[in-house]
């Protein structure tokens, strides 16, 4: 009995000394965590810093006043003047074409006064 109890406490004080030199999982976890606490901090920090460039953008752009517009009235785009060609040349005459397009006659007249001159006279299909 008495070697039975030895056994047992010598086999306890083995244990225990095994498991001081495990290595420690929840330091590794604690470390883990740490990182990752600084990494969503910084990834914050970050984004705020770019909220805050853009608001000013923002700001700075309305003190500016509304981009103006009148441009883009009195200059129509691509794909309008190759719909007022095509328009065009189907033999469509100005008041359709300006229908069709929603563009003022004057702009008509103008778009199709262009082209002509860029293709060298009177190309109607």
């Amino acid at each position: 009995m008495n070697i039975l109890v030895i056994i047992l406490l010598s086999l306890a004080i083995l244990l225990f000394l095994v498991s001081l030199f495990q290595p420690d999982k929840t330091k590794a976890l604690e470390k883990e965590m740490e990182q990752l606490s600084m990494k969503m901090l910084q990834e914050n920090y970050l984004l705020k810093k770019r909220v805050k460039v853009l608001e000013e953008e923002l700001l700075i752009t309305d003190l500016q006043g509304p981009l103006p517009k009148q441009n883009q009235v009195n200059r129509p785009n691509e794909i309008l003047k190759n719909q007022v060609i095509a328009l065009y040349h189907q033999g469509l005459n100005l008041g359709q074409i300006s229908k069709q397009s929603s563009l003022p006659m004057n702009k008509v007249q103008q778009i199709i006064k262009t082209y002509e001159a860029a293709v060298g006279g009177h190309q109607r299909g």
